[in-house]
């Protein structure tokens, strides 16, 4: 039975008003509910009566469309699905309408070949695939790339209908960085697929710059009864011709790329090209040389460490850079990984030694962070950078970078129940340089001076009030050096002696041991940290280069000082979580 396009947006509608359980629904509602879609699709109203509704019930419970819907009365006037789970939708395709299908496609094959139909090929595959399971009940022959998963789909018959009668819509967003969802008008143009994924293309202001939203981030799109705004600028066929993906910029010229691939990866390149405009400029034994006419963006960017190994950029110097800076850290991710079996060694020497170094805590996108977050603070604020004590009280924005997934894992194989006490920034360099003599890390700050036993030597330098602890607290202590830059012999790597950290030590035994032992020069990467009991005799020279030697210190304990005493920057980690 032939089916009218009204009809059919009549039984969807009466379908997704019965698939909604939270709602009791009258006849009269649904008759509203089909007039308001129909208004939508039209643009007028259409006079839906109430036998017209009657028969589409009738019609969806009968077996003539294949629906055979389960639909019920209930308290004498409401209707519903007897399955909650049925949707018209899921329905299969029946014999008559399978045999126009069929009639379609052959229809539709006769143009494969002609230039103007070129693009209806792979669409004219799938759908003769589909015809074919439904017919013959055998599996699919051909296979295409689909994502059951993705998100936002049900809302592209919408914006096509608005971008085809070119209305404005008000639409809820929120984008992967945004913290909560925005509500706002969007004045539609276009819908782009780019691998398995859609977009919508408009503006959101006449003044304002096209931009490209991702489906799978929309909430919710209505009508808005704003006026739409045209951009007799924006041409669909030409806006994509110098871009690969969805990323766009205007006022942006295309560049030349020139990329070196591979033997093994060259064929792939050359008979699946990555834009139309790649051109073949060279080859030899070990690869090919190709050319590509496009703006620089992240879709390239993508599109060229997918290669891994198999591709070089040769030009421009920028996408190179980036290229390589990218790689690198993809490499330091895999590089700061850190194992049970060396938190257990870092640990063990820890205790037996009183000092542990290890490499690759940190990534270098993560040092760099550090380094511009310091050099920022330090350009607008007063505090010397040689020596800033209360580091994390000053700059609690660099807590989402130290306290990362490995600095958690550090401190818990340490001690589980530790909390941050103190944290300062050492940046030793040309302008201020200097030397520290052998010595153990005795005093903690506490925030007023409350004169307890077994706490003495008080001092107060600054607002910053210190005191020497009972040997237990100190002994409980321990220190983790967070080094921005590689740390050597040369720059003032610090100096300690293993073993040194059991007991305080008097000024004649400091002088005693540091004069018969052979120190340990802690050289130490950017992005690594050294753990050491505060203990442990250390000492550090001063630097004999031009280079900089940045050190973010921090302290830990798990002791609370008694008698109402508190730690000057006393800071839970929640590390057990």
């Amino acid at each position: 039975m032939a089916v009218n396009k009204n009809a059919l947006i009549r039984y969807k509608t009466i379908d997704k008003c019965l698939q909604n359980n939270f709602r009791q629904w009258t006849l009269n509602d649904l008759i509203e509910a089909v007039s308001d879609a129909l208004y939508e699709y039209e643009g007028k109203d259409v006079d839906v009566s109430k036998r017209t509704v009657q028969l589409d019930l009738q019609m969806m419970r009968s077996d003539k469309l294949g629906y055979n819907a389960p639909i019920v009365v209930y308290n004498r006037k409401f209707y519903k699905y007897e399955n909650e789970d049925y949707s018209i939708t899921n329905s299969p395709i029946s014999n008559q309408d399978l045999s126009k299908l069929s009639e379609a496609v052959s229809f539709l094959k006769q143009f494969q070949g002609f230039s103007h139909f070129s693009e209806l090929g792979s669409m004219v595959q799938k759908l003769e695939d589909h015809v074919y399971t439904q017919k013959s009940q055998e599996k699919s022959l051909i296979d295409f790339e689909k994502n059951e998963n993705l998100k936002g789909l049900e809302f592209l018959d919408q914006l096509y209908q608005f971008i085809l009668k070119k209305e404005a819509i008000e639409m809820t967003y929120q984008s992967f960085k945004a913290r909560k969802e925005s509500t706002f008008v969007f004045h539609p143009y276009l819908l782009k697929e780019y691998r398995n994924r859609w977009f919508v293309i408009g503006k959101r202001r006449k003044n304002e710059g096209v931009m490209n939203l991702a489906l799978d981030r929309i909430i919710s799109v209505n009508k808005s009864y704003e006026p739409y705004v045209h951009d007799s600028n924006f041409n669909t066929e030409t806006f994509y011709q110098n871009a690969i993906g969805v990323s766009v910029s205007p006022t942006l010229k295309p560049e030349e790329i020139l990329l070196y691939i591979n033997h093994k990866q060259a064929p792939y390149v050359l008979t699946k090209p990555f834009h139309h405009s790649q051109r073949e400029v060279s080859r030899d034994h070990y690869g090919v040389t190709i050319s590509l006419l496009v703006q620089l963006n992240f879709e390239l960017e993508k599109e060229i460490l997918g290669l891994g190994e198999g591709i070089k950029v040769i030009a421009p110097e920028r996408l190179k850079r980036n290229i390589k800076e990218r790689l690198y850290d993809a490499v330091d991710a895999y590089e700061t990984e850190i194992n049970d079996k060396n938190l257990r060694s870092i640990s063990n020497r820890l205790e037996y030694k009183g000092f542990s170094i290890l490499n690759h805590v940190y990534t270098k996108r993560d040092i760099r962070k550090l380094k511009r977050r310091f050099d920022n603070y330090f350009k607008g604020n007063a505090d010397q950078p040689f020596g800033m004590r209360e580091v994390l009280k000053k700059m609690p924005e660099i807590k989402e970078i130290v306290f990362n997934k490995n600095f958690r894992k550090l401190v818990r194989s340490i001690d589980k129940n530790a909390f941050l006490t103190k944290a300062i920034f050492f940046d030793k360099s040309p302008n201020d340089n200097w030397y520290v003599t052998w010595h153990q890390d005795v005093p903690i700050n506490v925030l007023e001076r409350i004169d307890t036993e077994g706490f003495s030597s008080w001092t107060n330098k600054k607002d910053v009030i210190g005191v020497r602890p009972p040997e237990h607290i100190s002994k409980n202590t321990f220190s983790m050096r967070i080094h921005l830059d590689d740390t050597t012999v040369k720059n003032g790597a610090l100096k300690v002696i293993p073993g040194s950290h059991n007991k305080r030590l008097s000024d004649d035994e400091v002088k005693l041991i540091s004069s018969n032992s052979i120190p340990f020069v802690s050289e130490v990467a950017s992005g690594g940290v050294q753990l050491l009991k505060p203990l442990l005799l250390h000492a550090s020279s001063e630097s004999k280069v031009q280079r900089r030697r940045r050190v973010l210190h921090l302290e830990f304990s798990s002791i609370e000082l008694p008698n109402g005493l508190n730690y000057a920057e006393r800071e839970s980690l929640i590390i057990n979580n």
